[in-house]
């Protein structure tokens, strides 16, 4: 068993290394091209969790959290730095419409579970279920609202705290495994993607016309630049937070971690008006990265939990299952396309730090539309999970 913080790092660095390694040199074989790499990178880590192939001591758990916690910002500033938000941004209508769509629907999935599985819960399980969709609309500051206005014990979130995790994790593996299907999804849903296409296009075009050739002098300016993003922007927000959280009260946007990764998109989108946006090896760099905080994030995981209060963990599949159906019908009625229905479920469900990876997955260039539906999401979760308690206290009888 590891116990040493460095050891674990090293252990997850090494292992979405071969995998990487893996994909390149069998890129063209049926295997990865329906299994991507993301996806076996979360399952393993997973896996080495559920054996307990790492500690979780305060070693273990500082070095994930300060790993994590720098890492994000950087990763999103480099991936950041070929993208130029003016032409993000014609995607405004689509992108409110697949949020939206998302946060309707997971809201509807809560109520038609808590409706046929009510009888399982306690009197008061309505509570519960109301905060948790707080948190899967907007993040944890909401959840954590919901919790103090319905006045809920931190003993009673036991269970839907196990939900959160558990089929948060599953849903993470399950939108991944989607990215190689996309094509057909969208001729399914018969998707107009010329508008993302176009955008993608010209981002992947302007980043083709400058300088091809990758030097180690690139690759080294271009960890500098991430890791000097992710401090300054830890630094400012460390800062700013205090000050506006004592002026406008305490918030998930306001909160440090949401802070620093605001901090660094706006780093990265002015930078990339600039010539520092023209250095190349972005993706050389930023992948990397990417597949490091997916292992970091499945390493604390694991499929032990799933024997864990079943009964809870069948009701958050029952809401997820909703959500996808209702999610599928709405794309085939309004042409979403794959990747603004993936990016939107978890921008709802995962959050500020989830939704870049998805978004990463299909495009490097479209990562801003993940932090910008996510931040979304933190200004709908108190309201939408409220409202959903309030219907889930009617259907208990309350």
């Amino acid at each position: 068993m590891i116990e040493n913080g460095f050891m674990y790092l090293a252990s997850l660095t090494l292992f979405a290394g071969i995998v990487s390694s893996l994909e390149f040199k069998y890129r063209d074989s049926t295997f990865f091209r329906y299994i991507p790499t993301p996806v076996i990178l979360y399952i393993g880590c997973m896996l080495f969790a559920t054996f307990d192939l790492w500690a979780g001591n305060d070693q273990i758990r500082d070095t994930y959290r300060i790993v994590r916690g720098n890492l994000i910002p950087a990763m999103i500033f480099v991936m950041l730095l070929r993208c130029d938000i003016r032409k993000i941004l014609q995607l405004g209508p689509r992108m409110l419409l697949g949020f939206f769509s998302a946060t309707f629907t997971i809201m509807i999935g809560f109520v038609v579970m808590f409706y046929f599985m009510k009888d399982g819960f306690p009197p008061e399980g309505w509570k519960t279920w109301g905060a948790l969709a707080g948190s899967w609309i907007g993040g944890t500051a909401n959840m954590v609202a919901i919790q103090g206005a319905l006045g809920i014990n931190d003993s009673a979130m036991g269970y839907t705290l196990l939900v959160d995790n558990v089929n948060y994790s599953i849903w993470v593996i399950l939108l991944l495994a989607t990215v190689p299907f996309a094509h057909k999804f969208n001729k399914w849903a018969r998707a107009d993607t010329r508008l993302i296409d176009e955008v993608g296009g010209r981002l992947a075009s302007a980043q083709d016309n400058a300088r091809t050739k990758i030097e180690s002098a690139d690759i080294a300016l271009l960890f500098g630049l991430g890791f000097m993003a992710s401090a300054i922007s830890t630094s400012l927000a460390n800062v700013v937070s205090p000050q506006l959280i004592s002026l406008f009260g305490k918030s998930d946007f306001l909160a440090v971690s949401t802070l620093t990764i605001v901090i660094a998109t706006i780093l990265g989108i002015a930078c990339a008006m600039t010539p520092l946006g023209k250095t190349p090896g972005t993706s050389q760099v930023s992948m990397p990265m990417l597949y490091l905080m997916i292992c970091l994030i499945a390493s604390r995981a694991n499929f032990k939990e799933l024997t864990d209060a079943p009964y809870y963990l069948l009701a958050g599949f029952f809401i997820l299952a909703i959500h996808a159906i209702l999610m599928a019908i709405l794309a085939r009625l309004f042409h979403l396309d794959l990747f603004t229905c993936a990016t939107a479920s978890l921008a709802n469900i995962g959050a500020v730090a989830a939704a870049p990876i998805i978004a990463a997955a299909y495009a490097e260039t479209l990562v801003p539309i993940g932090v910008l539906m996510a931040l979304m999401g933190y200004v709908c979760g108190t309201f939408g999970g409220l409202g959903v308690a309030k219907i889930l206290e009617m259907l208990a009888g309350g």
